[in-house]
């Protein structure tokens, strides 16, 4: 013959076969919608540097939550804006502070939503860092114990799920074992395992108010240059008791989340972050790319790397999409 008979592109002649022969489906049921929050009432704060994302009081993201809730999108995740910040982050662990009000007030309107917190200090300390200080030295072990302050706050206001984010050596353990003594042994953490020193967080640090007031991060995030490291992160969050890893960023590190994947039995997380998604929409605004085509074909490679879940700002709009109701 001098044609081949095989012919790839039989099987991409209509959508319908297309679809029946995809292997990698994007789903909302998978997405974590990220939300910020902070005090008042009313409130609704556009983020200049993420168009399409606001910061919410508690009665207005009871509001955003329920939106995309009956959009498709079962879970959120929350960052809180403290009226107050101190050198300790301590209302990252007050009963009475931002997040303690909104994982109430959810799980009260929401029961069914599922409401994960991230575990941090840098957006209620006053230096913006992840830890406590010593000089201009994030100092590890005195950082634990007020993790895991925080974390029991949040389990005793609802949340449902604990996630780690601050990349202190032995976070998990700590947390693992003040949520157990609390009475919280039920509750699981999705650790932030492989978290990378990454210049796509710029618009997040705008959002949340937690630039550092000096230096940046990297003695204790990852640096983007390695990959075997991540596994040996993953590895140790999951013998001091995670059950659910997480890589960020996703986009730059998709190789890094096939790599999980391959090597742990549990489910795989990766944080599409703002510098991802402000990139899209500002594409999109200046009519250089389709902002819907671009963000779905994002969302698959993240999920066609390997990640089971996918915390993204793109949820509302991706899960409409999804399911046909825009």
């Amino acid at each position: 013959m001098s044609f081949p008979i095989q012919r790839p592109r039989r099987l991409r002649r209509t959508a319908a076969l297309r679809g029946l022969v995809r292997e990698t489906s994007l789903d909302p049921a998978n997405f974590i919608y990220p939300l910020f929050v902070l005090h008042g009432s009313g409130v609704r704060e556009p983020v200049p540097s993420m168009p399409g994302v606001l910061r919410f009081s508690v009665d207005t993201l009871l509001e955003e939550a329920s939106a995309a809730f009956a959009e498709g999108v079962p879970a959120v995740i929350l960052f809180g804006i403290p009226e107050h910040k101190d050198p300790h982050g301590s209302e990252a662990y007050d009963d009475e502070g931002v997040i303690a009000l909104a994982v109430r007030a959810l799980k009260k309107a929401l029961p069914e939503l599922v409401v994960v917190t991230d575990v941090c200090l840098c957006e209620y300390t006053s230096h913006g860092h992840c830890g406590v200080l010593d000089g201009e030295r994030v100092l590890n072990d005195p950082t634990l114990d007020l993790l895991a302050r925080e974390a029991v706050c949040h389990a005793k206001a609802g949340a449902d799920v604990i996630a780690p984010s601050d990349m202190m050596d032995g976070r998990v353990g700590a947390i693992r074992t003040a949520l157990d003594r609390e009475g919280f042994a039920e509750i699981p953490i999705l650790s932030y395992a492989a978290k990378y020193a990454s210049a796509y967080y710029g618009p997040f640090r705008d959002a949340a108010e937690s630039t550092p007031s000096f230096g940046d991060r990297r003695s204790y995030q990852m640096d983007p240059a390695n990959a075997r490291e991540a596994l040996r992160e993953v590895e140790l969050d999951l013998a001091e008791g995670a059950d659910m890893v997480m890589v960020k960023p996703a986009l730059a590190y998709l190789d890094i989340i096939r790599a999980v994947r391959e090597r742990v039995n549990v489910p795989v997380a990766a944080y599409n972050v703002s510098g991802e998604y402000s990139m899209v929409k500002a594409a999109a605004q200046d009519g250089w790319v389709d902002g819907d085509r671009l963000m779905i074909e994002n969302l698959t490679s993240i999920k066609r790397a390997g990640a089971d879940l996918i915390l993204t700002y793109h949820a509302r709009e991706a899960a409409r999409l999804l399911t046909g109701k825009r």
